[in-house]
């Protein structure tokens, strides 16, 4: 299990930055709150199963997951530069940012 200290804490919020900025300038809000949604909804409440973490980049081929490798491959520039990250917390940080740049995320 990952221990998330406060050198953690600044790589996230330095990647949120990083994430908004790509985002905005991308124009990719949808596509990022997709990956994140779509990362998150192999959860599975009988087994207590699945659910986000990081393995939607192996999962592209599934035709339900078309056109969210373009979110992947935002996040891997993100990654890059923050290699401590997980690519569950990634995703779903995208997912957050996403929101919180739109309107929706002004409400």
């Amino acid at each position: 299990m990952m221990v998330v200290d406060a050198e953690y804490w600044k790589q996230i919020e330095a990647a949120r930055k990083d994430l908004k900025a790509l985002i905005v300038s991308q124009k990719c809000a949808p596509i990022m709150l997709r990956l994140a949604f779509h990362d998150a909804g192999t959860y599975d409440a009988k087994t207590k199963t699945g659910g986000p973490n990081g393995s939607i980049r192996f999962e592209l081929s599934n035709p339900g997951n078309n056109g969210i490798k373009v979110g992947v491959d935002f996040c891997e520039q993100v990654k890059a530069k923050h290699p401590k990250i997980t690519y569950a917390d990634l995703y779903q940080l995208a997912g957050v940012v996403a929101v919180e740049v739109t309107e929706i995320g002004r409400a």
